[in-house]
């Protein structure tokens, strides 16, 4: 029964520090938090007594107690889930074992503007909730028993939230975990029974297991004394204690939607929409969906798991059950439960499941088709129709104006690797992307408005990919686009040039990127220009065999373009080439890149290709200009030292 006195990892001991002197002003979260927790001790429980029903011991009926006692000052929730062992305790209690702790630590200390709800929201993020006690409480006291460890195995942890924490052996004949939560004097509001509940049914009303509450009943005063609440000793369930999921949709208001998104994302938003259906045919289950209305920090994070919720029968198995839901789609949030799949279904038995292609197809249009319900109504203003009827939009429709635009801004850079991942969505994703133009730098360009308002005579839909997007916009393979007043599609995401290669047309009109092979614009350059530009070939010949010769070890080929208006030169691959900047990419992300020469066009009417036949300074010229054509594409010089050298001899 001897105490042992353990240090907190360091980065705990800066978390509590943070929690006990940031959140005061959100201090109705711990009890979110320990409630889910609790839950979530049940889930496993009922998890592991598939296999083992001697787990259940003589209490087979789960539930979550929330008491109170305002003599003593504290907040007790027990719960009669899965239990810790003394071991489990020191670990889950003492560490965070999670990765990316520094980046999360860094989030909730260094952004002073941060509301307290942010911070609340990472705390739940990082699956740290159990620490949020110590926004209300200034010591805690956990007693816990594993299912199926004896009585005398029970474990007590006690700390006050500083640098240290106690652990110590006791009896105890409840299997599970009770929390004791010391509260501090400006907490004091919480220990009374409407405002438990009221927070309870705030967060926790879709929690699927009873949470109980002792009964209270009015007595009246004796001796002139004031009347007050006292408890009965019954218990009753504060919440409704039925799965959200499971109700009819009739009888769920927008607000429970909202608050059981908030409680299963940790997110502090409302989400942009959702989506609540009862999926039956060969295979039956209800799906639940959200998509959030911010992206979260690390969705870029390679190892963060992602996807929804699965349940089997309302049985809790997984989170980010991720075989549910493609990656392109990682930040959709929510539930699904299914009627036909086993309850031991294991992460590897989901891999290989018809019924879990089937969930996974469904979800996937299901969200699809929410994307484009949002896009419909993005730009929707009420007027005038053709037959001078004036359009009525539904207060439904109104809510969803801009909610589009908001999405594709957060996760629009997601969405484009659909292209390249869901080969049979491929169309209805192309429908659903956004692009800025060379007509308009706001992200609202569809690939059917750009299609829609092509010149006469146009036969490609024309693109651009650069690093940024006043790389692109700037660019000098625009020059001859602009002239003409052609249309380009400006993409400056990194995933768009990898997405591009796997969209070659739009509704039967290929995409052309501007950068690539030789400037051909059809219907669109009259039969005088063609033959200007084959002249000015003619002519320019001995000059190109010259600059071949001098770039030979950085350009494949030197010829002459239509392309440029202003600029001496630039830089083009072919037809089926790696881009520079594509190449640039793989290698800052360590990857192989293979090393390919781009091909040198240069303009004939410029002064400085002019200025080239028979000037001394012709290889220094030649290697000025490619250089000058890889930094206009946002390239650097292969040796910067050699350029600034070059361009400095010709300047004095």
């Amino acid at each position: 029964m001897s105490k042992q006195t353990h240090s907190f990892q360091a980065e705990v001991a800066q978390l509590l520090h943070l929690v006990t002197h940031s959140l005061y002003s959100n201090q109705e979260i711990f009890l979110r938090e320990l409630i889910s927790n609790a839950s979530d001790a049940c889930d496993k429980l009922r998890f592991e007594a598939l296999n083992n029903a001697a787990l259940y011991e003589d209490a087979p009926n789960l539930e979550v107690r929330v008491a109170f006692d305002k003599a003593a000052k504290t907040i007790t929730i027990t719960d009669n889930g899965i239990g810790m062992s003394e071991q489990e305790a020191i670990d889950h209690l003492g560490t965070i074992a999670k990765s990316g702790t520094k980046d999360f630590m860094s989030r909730l200390s260094g952004d002073q503007k941060q509301t307290a709800s942010e911070q609340g929201q990472l705390i739940g993020q990082f699956g740290v909730g159990f620490y949020s006690g110590f926004i209300v409480a200034d010591r805690i006291t956990v007693e816990s028993r594993r299912a199926g460890l004896p009585a005398e195995q029970g474990v007590r942890w006690i700390s006050g939230g500083t640098g240290d924490f106690e652990v110590e052996t006791i009896t105890r004949p409840a299997r599970g975990t009770s929390i004791i939560l010391h509260l501090r004097d400006d907490a004091e509001e919480f220990l009374n029974a409407w405002k438990l509940k009221s927070v309870i049914a705030k967060y926790s009303d879709h929690i699927s297991l009873p949470i109980l509450m002792e009964k209270e009943a009015w007595k009246d005063g004796e001796n002139d004394q004031p009347g007050e609440m006292v408890k009965t000793g019954e218990w009753e369930a504060v919440n409704k204690a039925s799965a959200l999921w499971t109700r009819p949709k009739k009888d769920i208001t927008a607000e429970q939607y909202q608050d059981f998104y908030k409680a299963i994302s940790h997110d502090h938003e409302n989400p942009l929409t959702w989506s609540h259906n009862r999926v039956e045919g060969n295979t039956e289950y209800t799906q639940l969906l959200y998509i959030p209305a911010k992206a979260p920090f690390d969705l870029w994070n390679r190892d963060k798991k992602a996807g929804v919720k699965l349940y089997v029968k309302r049985v809790f198995i997984m989170d980010d059950a991720e075989a549910l839901m493609p990656t392109y789609l990682r930040f959709v949030k929510g539930v699904i439960d299914s009627s036909d799949l086993p309850l031991n279904v294991s992460r590897e038995l989901l891999q290989e499941s018809r019924d879990v292609r089937a969930i996974r197809e469904g979800s996937t249009k299901r969200v699809l088709s929410m994307l484009e319900d949002l896009a419909k109504h993005d730009k929707h203003t009420a007027g005038e129709g053709a037959d001078g009827v004036t359009d009525v939009v539904s207060e439904e429709d109104k809510a969803k104006e801009g909610k589009y635009s908001q999405f594709y801004a957060e996760f629009g850079a997601v969405l484009k690797e659909g292209l390249g991942e869901d080969f049979g969505n491929r169309e209805r994703i192309a429908k659903l992307l956004r692009f800025p133009s060379t007509t308009t730098e706001s992200v609202t360009v569809s690939l059917a408005d750009y299609k829609a308002r092509m010149k006469e005579g146009q036969e490609a839909i024309y693109y651009i990919t650069a690093d940024t997007l006043a790389a692109a916009k700037n660019s000098p393979q625009l020059e001859v686009f602009k002239k003409k007043g052609i249309e380009v599609l400006l993409m400056a995401d990194r995933v768009d040039e990898w997405a591009l290669n796997y969209l070659h047309d739009f509704d039967g009109t290929p995409l052309q990127s501007v950068a690539k092979g030789a400037v051909d614009l059809g219907k669109l350059q009259d039969e005088a220009e063609k033959k200007a530009a084959e002249e000015a070939a003619e002519s320019f010949k001995p000059v190109l065999a010259q600059l071949k010769e001098a770039l030979k070890d950085k350009a494949q080929d030197v010829r002459v373009t239509t392309r440029l208006v202003d600029s001496p030169a630039c830089l083009v691959t072919t037809e089926d080439g790696m881009s520079t900047q594509l190449a640039r990419l793989l290698k800052q992300a360590g990857q192989q890149a293979p090393d390919t020469k781009p091909v040198l066009e240069v303009n004939p009417e410029h002064t400085l290709v002019k200025k080239l036949e028979g000037s001394v300074h012709f290889h220094d010229l030649a290697h000025i200009l490619f250089d000058q054509a890889l930094l206009a594409e946002g390239g650097l010089p292969e040796d910067p030292a050699a350029y600034v050298k070059r361009v400095n001899a010709l300047l004095v």
